[in-house]
C-alpha cells in the first residue's frame, strides 16, 4: 500500500529482456539507504508496486533490482522504460506513516495520455484523455494516481480530464517531463472503484 507521495527519484541502469520478453530485470539506482532495502520488499515505481529481488551498493549509489512481468508490460508505460529512464520511486506505506496523499495500491488500471501541457507561472497544467471504462471513475475534485503521484482532478468532461501541477511537484517528481503524446501510468482511485461496484448492485 502507498500513499502517492513520491519520496526520490530513480534511474534505470540496466535492463534485461528474456528471451520469450515477457519479463524484464530492471536495475534501478536510487537515493535510498541500501540498509533499508530487503529483498522481497515492495517499492512503487511510476506507480506499478515491484518486488525487490537483490540490491547493492555502486560507486556509492544504492542499486535495486525488481522483475517486470507480462502483464505489467502489456498495461502500464514499463514497455517504454529503458535504460536512462527517470522514474518516481515511493516506499510501501508503514503503520504509523503520515498518509499525506490517498490509499494508492501501486496496482495501474491502465493508461492515461497527455494531449495538452499549458505551462503557466511555476505550474503547469496538463489534459489528458483514458478509456471510457477508466474516465467513469474520474471526477472533478477526486483523487487521481498519475505515474505514482496522488494528484486532484481538476476538471472531468467525458474521457477526458486535468491536473494542475504545483512547483514543488514539479521539482521533486519526473511530471516536469511529460509533453503531448506521453503514455502515463493512471491508477483510479481506491474509494470511486468500491463506489462504482455498490451502484452496480443496487
Amino acid at each position: 500500500m502507498f500513499t502517492g507521495i513520491i519520496t526520490d527519484q530513480g534511474e534505470i541502469t540496466a535492463l534485461t529482456p528474456t528471451a520469450q520478453g515477457s519479463l524484464h530485470r530492471l536495475r534501478i539506482a536510487c537515493g535510498y539507504d541500501r540498509a533499508g532495502i530487503a529483498d522481497g520488499a515492495s517499492i512503487a515505481a511510476n506507480g506499478i508496486c515491484l518486488t525487490v529481488v537483490g540490491s547493492g551498493v555502486e560507486n556509492g549509489k544504492t542499486w535495486y533490482e525488481v522483475d517486470a512481468g507480462a502483464e505489467t508490460l502489456a498495461v502500464t508505460s514499463a514497455k517504454h522504460w529503458r535504460v536512462g529512464t527517470r522514474l518516481n520511486l515511493e516506499r510501501a506505506l508503514k503503520i504509523g506513516d503520515e498518509l499525506g496523499g490517498h490509499i494508492v495500491t501501486g496496482h495501474v488500471d491502465g493508461i492515461a495520455t497527455v494531449t495538452t501541457r499549458e505551462d503557466l507561472t511555476d505550474m503547469a497544467r496538463f489534459e489528458l484523455t483514458t478509456s471510457r471504462e477508466l474516465a467513469r471513475f474520474i471526477a472533478a475534485k477526486g483523487s487521481v494516481t498519475l505515474d505514482g503521484v496522488s494528484l486532484t482532478v481538476n476538471t472531468a468532461v467525458d474521457t477526458t480530464f486535468s491536473v494542475l501541477i504545483i512547483p514543488h511537484t514539479l521539482d521533486v517528481t519526473t511530471l516536469s517531463r511529460w509533453q503531448p503524446g506521453s503514455d502515463i501510468n493512471l491508477e483510479i482511485d481506491l474509494m470511486a472503484r468500491y463506489a462504482a461496484r455498490l451502484a452496480e448492485m443496487k
